[in-house]
């Protein structure tokens, strides 16, 4: 599985959105969405009207218009919006749940490929589907604010102060290769 640019301009996007909705913000003018992150505004505007049509952005037209969520960005996973952009998150078609398609092996039960290829599905979706968007907004969140970064959206006075007190990192033990970063940001530091 590769993300397309689509695919990376559709999350940057909606974590935008999300960050934006934490802050108080209604809308988002899809020219500030395109600014923040250094995008095309025509391919991005493809983007949004695709996630639009699916329901997981509304939009607001005139002059005060813009983009907001559709629903809670704790109902978003990230697995849905991958798999809406860039189709099913199988290597290859024989393991695939959503876009199932036989290869070219004799034996399909017992080929070794398809048995790894199948990990690599199972390792791939476990990890885009249990994360949500309120749960890369709060990592994105709360690292702009320990940097004394001010989060995007916000009024200039809400400018967060550099964090004084040392964060403290519990002891952590991965139990699966699916454990990662945000596993960690979101689990393992003591607020």
């Amino acid at each position: 599985m590769k993300l397309s640019k689509r695919g990376e301009y559709a999350l940057r996007s909606l974590i935008n959105l999300g960050i934006a909705a934490k802050v108080g913000r209604s809308l988002v003018r899809v020219t500030e969405l395109a600014k923040a992150e250094d995008l095309p505004i025509k391919f991005l505007e493809q983007v949004m009207q695709q996630l639009r049509e699916a329901g997981f952005v509304e939009s607001v037209r005139g002059k005060h218009g813009g983009y907001r969520l559709a629903k809670a960005s704790s109902q978003i996973h990230i697995g849905q919006i991958v798999r809406l952009i860039d189709g099913p998150l199988a290597p290859i078609g024989c393991v695939s749940q959503t876009a199932y398609a036989p290869c070219n092996c004799p034996d399909e039960a017992h080929c070794g490929l398809r048995m790894l290829m199948l990990d690599v599905r199972n390792a791939i979706a476990a990890i885009l589907d249990r994360y949500t968007l309120a749960d890369v907004v709060e990592v994105t969140t709360r690292k702009m604010v320990t940097s004394g970064r001010a989060l995007p959206y916000s009024s200039p006075a809400e400018a967060p102060a550099p964090r004084s007190k040392a964060r403290t990192r519990r002891p952590h033990a991965h139990t699966s290769p699916t454990e990662g970063v945000i596993h960690q940001l979101l689990g393992d530091y003591a607020i």
